[in-house]
């Protein structure tokens, strides 16, 4: 499976964050197709379950932008919004039926007749990994899918399902404010299996920018002089940072900015030494490694 370096994340880009007219939103994706990046990033949560709507009303409009981006979306989380009023409690549903409702009405809304990438969203505790292959083969020969992964799976519920079936990613939180999946062997497995990784929050859900918060201000700060050496902005030095990574991490984005992606994709060509790494890594902890 390929991917863009990187992915442009749409969850703020409706009503959870800038709220994009229509014409906006088409102009954002027309930016993000110029600098080359094709794999946007949907959950049909996102925006109360509004944004996939939104996005798909674009490609209905623009007919030839449909055959251009490259989608992936995500099921699992079920909460209460106007558009699903029957909801009474937060909670997770990976059943067959679910996953196969959720496919169709991401399908229907996107105006797509295919997922590139289709992705559990979170761990559901009553996961019957055969029941979800099972689908998952059905949904691929019927050619609504193409490739499957999960997102936010510790390394043991992934080897579950992965028994069962083949996964091509899983998409985590990972950022300098949060380290977990470099030391809770996360990244270790996905590296193992050659299954490539792909993050959500590079930035610390733009904390590391502008909090402050004592960890933030020890980034910002362990950052000062890397930034003055490599000639860039902060944010280019902290998706450089995930880049580092030989698992070969993919940030998405979470901006509706065209310039803070068009930052981002530059970043590729910072290369830090592995002093230079451990130097930021420290500033996140707060100490130097044993």
């Amino acid at each position: 499976m390929n991917l863009s370096p990187i992915i442009v994340g749409c969850m703020k880009l409706g009503s959870w964050g800038a709220n994009l007219s229509s014409k906006e939103l088409e102009h954002f994706i027309d930016g993000c197709l110029d600098m080359g990046l094709l794999d946007f990033d949907h959950a049909d949560i996102y925006g109360g379950h509004t944004s996939e709507k939104e996005f798909g009303d674009v490609l209905s409009r623009r007919p030839d932008l449909r055959k251009k981006v490259e989608i992936t979306t995500k099921c699992g989380i079920l909460m209460k919004s106007e558009q699903r009023p029957d909801v009474k409690l937060k909670h997770y549903n990976l059943s067959a039926e679910y996953i196969r409702s959720s496919v169709d009405t991401s399908l229907k809304n996107l105006r797509v007749d295919r997922l590139k990438l289709f992705l559990l969203h979170r761990p559901d505790v009553l996961l019957n990994p055969h029941e979800v292959a099972e689908v998952i083969h059905d949904l691929q020969k019927e050619g609504k899918i193409n490739h499957f992964g999960v997102s936010n799976f510790s390394p043991s519920q992934f080897d579950l399902l992965n028994a069962c079936i083949e996964l091509e990613t899983n998409q985590i939180q990972a950022s300098l404010l949060h380290l977990d999946p470099f030391i809770d062997g996360t990244l270790d497995q996905l590296h193992l299996l050659g299954v490539q990784p792909t993050a959500w929050s590079p930035l610390g859900g733009g904390n590391i920018m502008s909090s402050d918060d004592p960890r933030s201000k020890r980034i910002r700060e362990a950052a000062k002089d890397l930034c003055s050496t490599h000639s860039c902005s902060l944010d280019q030095l902290m998706f450089a940072w995930l880049a580092r990574h030989p698992s070969g991490i993919i940030p998405v984005t979470g901006t509706s900015k065209l310039e803070r992606v068009k930052s981002a994709l530059h970043a590729s060509m910072i290369h830090l030494t592995h002093e230079e790494w451990y130097q930021l890594w420290s500033g996140s902890t707060g100490e130097k490694v044993a």
